[in-house]
């Protein structure tokens, strides 16, 4: 909505206060996302995008400016955010937008009312910018001094460095933040991975102030999507409005086509009256002669209106317009064919859409496998919360990786030691050095923590596989735990199955191999099991 308003502000002259509705929808935005650090920066990257293009405007500098003041003034608001986003260096970029804009009219109207020509108007735009910006300068000097500014996040850096190197670990351990596959584009987007690309270029013919905004969204988020696989979510409504574009300039086309063999129908027929119309019609279209040249002379003019790049265009594709016009018979087969095909590729295309929203709406704690020559519900996840549940006390404390606080929280009804809100870096860390630790340094950590450790095991993504993260994770926090060595190798178990020494000696090889592998078993007079599921997936001790 905070997109769509901000487009609407600039569709003319009188529109810009829309900027106001745009600043509130942004505020709605902030209360209910984190992501509305992208949402403020697409906007400012626009703003900053029109006037690099010369195509900067009052209705411009006033839309902004009644979107930032309001949707700022909004935001900080709300406790969560607080003044964050006039600290954050994630946001500084729209406020240096809003500034440059406010300058930016400032030499226009001193311009105007001085009546400057176009040479004395920029010798005056340089000497306000120059003076403006060495002040500002000194200003962000003596706040980055007094540490007024905080860091880049990890994730915002994830996004422009490599994959496990964003100098974060606990970010570098979500399988999320890896990059998005080709499979993945296709098994999301579908079709779309073929029309968006053919409305952009449509777009990119004709490009308008609202316009600019889809290309630019688009080029952006696919950019981050192709850093983060989750950010695909992102990608989705600009490749759904390309995808639109294309399959109506489609449309058009098939069905002008059509209306052109329906006239030459109608003359073959010898209709007089309908027969002279359709001569008439396709006179007005084409005209020969001294008029053919006349809107031949119409047309560049067109194609000169919409920019240098539709003129080139036009001089390449020269030939191609040549035979496109002379196969005329091949262009209304191809017609019937699209019109044809299209009901049934929209069908697909919804009941594929169908497929994957349940496919996505299943719950993770359930699946399907195929267990001997049957296939069965797996439902050990959810059994261990319900155990959890209905055996322990309320005021139980569950130590557990956090991929799975939330699940206990919300399916076990019961206290985790941390969970999904990975802001709370220490508590994550400390997780991990009570399970990567030796069983007795682990207990004395654990017993003032937690009543239950509860364990994912089994195999595939259970909690030995993600042990190098845990490691790391606690490493980044507790330094004495893999000395001098930030990726704790010394943490691993080999291609065989045989662990390191630290590995060996940690409580989670106790727990994890508790009776199950030879020679693995966990103090008694430390830890007891109390629970494993049926097939193994789950056990807390």
């Amino acid at each position: 909505a905070t997109f769509y308003f901000w487009c609407l502000s600039l569709r003319n002259s009188w529109t810009w206060p829309v900027g106001v509705i745009a600043g509130v929808s942004y505020f709605c935005m902030v209360a209910t996302w984190g992501g509305y650090i992208f949402v403020v920066n697409m906007i400012g990257v626009h703003a900053l995008y029109l006037v690099a293009c010369g195509r900067y405007s009052t209705r411009l500098h006033r839309a902004y400016s009644l979107f930032f003041i309001v949707g700022t003034a909004l935001a900080i608001q709300i406790p969560v955010v607080g003044w964050t986003p006039l600290r954050s260096l994630e946001q500084m970029m729209p406020m240096g937008v809003f500034w440059l804009l406010q300058l930016t009219e400032f030499c226009r109207v001193v311009g105007d009312m001085r009546r400057l020509d176009e040479v004395q108007l920029r010798r005056f735009r340089r000497h306000v910018f120059g003076t403006c910006g060495a002040v500002g300068v000194v200003i962000l000097a003596m706040l980055f001094q007094l540490g007024y500014f905080g860091p880049l996040s990890a994730r915002v850096r994830g996004l422009f460095v490599q994959h496990t190197r964003t100098g974060n670990p606990l970010v570098d351990s979500v399988a999320e933040h890896q990059a998005t596959s080709q499979r993945a584009y296709w098994q999301y987007l579908h079709y779309m991975c073929f029309l968006a690309p053919v409305g952009f270029i449509r777009l990119l013919l004709k490009p308008g102030d609202s316009q600019s905004f889809l290309l630019l969204y688009s080029v952006v988020t696919y950019y981050f999507s192709s850093k983060m696989s989750r950010l695909v979510l992102l990608l989705g409504p600009s490749g759904a409005a390309l995808g639109g574009i294309a399959v109506a300039e489609a449309l058009k086309w098939a069905v002008g086509q059509m209306a052109e063999c329906w006239q030459a129908f109608l003359e073959a027929m010898g209709d007089e009256r309908d027969g002279a119309a359709a001569k008439a019609s396709k006179a007005a279209k084409k005209p020969k002669g001294k008029e053919d040249s006349k809107s031949k002379s119409k047309a560049g003019r067109r194609r000169s209106s919409g920019g240098e790049l539709a003129e080139v265009l036009s001089m390449w594709f020269a030939p191609l317009e040549d035979a496109y016009n002379e196969a005329r018979v091949a262009r209304r087969i191809l017609a019937a064919v699209m019109l044809l095909a299209a009901p049934l590729v929209c069908f697909n295309f919804v009941m594929y859409s169908f497929g994957i929203a349940e496919a996505m709406s299943e719950p993770s704690i359930m699946f399907k496998s195929r267990v001997g020559e049957r296939v069965a519900i797996i439902d050990d996840y959810r059994e261990a919360y319900w155990w959890l549940r209905d055996t322990t006390p309320e005021d139980s404390r569950v130590m557990a990786w956090w991929d799975y606080g939330y699940q206990i929280n919300g399916v076990a009804n019961r206290t985790t030691i941390a969970d999904g809100n990975t802001w709370n870096h220490e508590h994550i860390a400390t997780l991990g050095r009570a399970l990567t630790s030796p069983e007795k340094k682990a207990h004395n950590i654990i017993r003032h923590l937690a009543d239950y450790v509860l364990l994912w095991t089994g195999g595939g993504g259970d909690d030995l596989a993600k042990s190098p993260h845990m490691a790391r994770i606690a490493n980044s926090v507790y330094h004495d735990l893999c000395p001098g060595d930030p990726t704790c190798a010394q943490f691993a178990v080999d291609a065989g199955g045989t662990p390191t020494k630290m590995m060996a000696e940690s409580l989670l090889w106790r727990l994890h191999g508790h009776n199950q592998k030879s020679g693995v078993r966990a103090n008694p007079h430390l830890f007891t099991e109390v629970y494993t599921s049926k097939h193994n997936l789950v056990r807390a001790n």
